[in-house]
């Protein structure tokens, strides 16, 4: 699957955006982040909401199906976090707004992907068919032998037996 992100130069803006955000705690530069990334996906914007901590600490970010997103907060995650960076407080959020847009549209991509697994079962089907039937006209056998010996799917075949000069002596 292809993953479409916005152009780089998109991308440096909402960053821009979202560092200024961890710095100064800015709401405006939050919002400008989230909206730019919002109107290039053309979703409308989840709603964030904001804690000390998720999990007793163990959970960064958690979004959840009915759009809402739960984050720690930069002032928080400065103070309890292992890795008390911007960079990993940033790449917190591309992940949850990731599941948040993946998320976004789940009837469709599921609709999606029932057309692509049934697309050419069909007529795979059809041609199997007929080609066992212009096979079976020409005498040939319809089904092949499985070559692996000792495989539990394949099917038995019979020994033939060996002339009396070929046969071991068992002692």
């Amino acid at each position: 699957m292809r993953m479409v992100v916005p152009p780089v130069t998109f991308r440096r803006e909402i960053d821009r955006n979202l560092s200024e955000f961890f710095r100064a705690q800015r709401p405006a530069s939050f919002r400008r982040a989230i909206s730019a990334f919002c109107r290039y996906y053309h979703i409308k914007s989840p709603r964030i909401e904001w804690y000390e901590y998720i999990d007793w600490g163990k959970t960064a970010g958690k979004t959840y199906e009915d759009g809402r997103i739960h984050l720690i907060h930069p002032e928080n995650w400065k103070r309890c976090r292992i890795h008390k960076s911007e960079r990993m407080w940033i790449q917190t959020l591309y992940h949850e707004m990731g599941h948040f847009l993946f998320w976004t549209d789940a009837e469709r991509k599921a609709d999606a992907f029932q057309r692509r697994m049934v697309l050419g079962l069909g007529a795979q089907a059809r041609r199997r068919a007929s080609k066992s039937a212009r096979s079976a006209a020409r005498g040939l056998p319809t089904r092949r032998r499985a070559v692996a010996i000792g495989r539990k799917d394949t099917v038995p075949t019979r020994r033939r037996s060996r002339p009396a000069s070929k046969r071991r002596r068992r002692a």
